[in-house]
């Protein structure tokens, strides 16, 4: 099979996905069952035909509207497929046919259901982040992976504690240290490490914004924890040279 092909397939699993995770990202945080009753228009409620199903292709053939009300459907439905397809994509560019690139695939894809949820609902579910964490451990070395897991996780709770007692107030939560509990399982060290500093230069901007707009909304820190690291994922080799040389020169 060509590598062409190869790539096509990794796009259509990964829209395919993509597509449940629309239904994730939906109704976990509603508190609904995510398999019954049936896909259905949020609006009018009326349950969907298999061909307003079709990833990406049913949006674009409604034109981004319910076939039953008319209503508009939200953009993130086609986005979330797409992206979930790109990130199908160059995880199997990255890895190649290996036997536990289904795993980090779904690693990275319940990842995105948590930056789509926290964004929203400054929530993150610990069916999906607890989800994650176990998906990650699966890979060449699961003991290692469990063992960085532990000290990245342990590592950010002290910090947490720690922060807490000095600020009287709550620097992080839970929910962080999970998400930091998968980075490691996925990264190792030092990787780990390059992504929480890359993590925080990605929310340094909004920050700076938000300073700048007085504004007092909360700014979500799991987007920028999975962004870091799945660049990192991706570039480990071109990370590690750069942080070489910024750190010997």
């Amino acid at each position: 099979m060509t590598q062409a092909a190869l790539i096509g397939i990794a796009f259509l699993f990964g829209i395919v996905v993509g597509s449940f995770l629309n239904v994730l990202i939906y109704r976990i945080p509603q508190g609904e069952n995510i398999a019954f009753p049936a896909s259905r228009c949020s609006s009018c409620h009326t349950p969907l035909k298999w061909w307003h199903n079709i990833p990406i292709l049913s949006w674009l053939i409604l034109g981004g509207k319910c076939y039953f009300c008319q209503e508009k459907i939200s953009k993130q439905y086609p986005l979330i497929e797409l992206v979930s397809g790109i990130i199908a994509v160059l995880l199997y560019l990255k890895l190649g046919l290996v036997w536990y690139l289904p795993f980090v695939f779904l690693t990275f894809t319940m990842l995105l259901v948590l930056i789509m949820i926290d964004l929203k609902y400054m929530a993150v579910p610990d069916s999906i982040n607890l989800l994650a964490l176990t998906l990650a451990f699966i890979g060449p070395d699961i003991i290692a992976s469990f063992q960085y897991a532990l000290i990245a996780a342990g590592g950010l709770a002290l910090l947490r504690y720690y922060l807490h007692y000095f600020l009287k107030k709550e620097p992080m939560g839970e929910g962080d240290i999970i998400v930091a509990g998968t980075m490691g399982a996925l990264l190792g060290f030092p990787l780990f490490f390059y992504a929480l500093f890359l993590s925080a230069v990605l929310a340094l901007i909004p920050s700076l914004i938000a300073t700048w707009t007085r504004s007092d909304k909360a700014i979500p820190f799991v987007p920028y924890l999975v962004m870091a690291t799945f660049i990192v994922y991706l570039f480990d080799n071109q990370v590690s040279r750069l942080a070489e040389w910024i750190i010997y020169g």
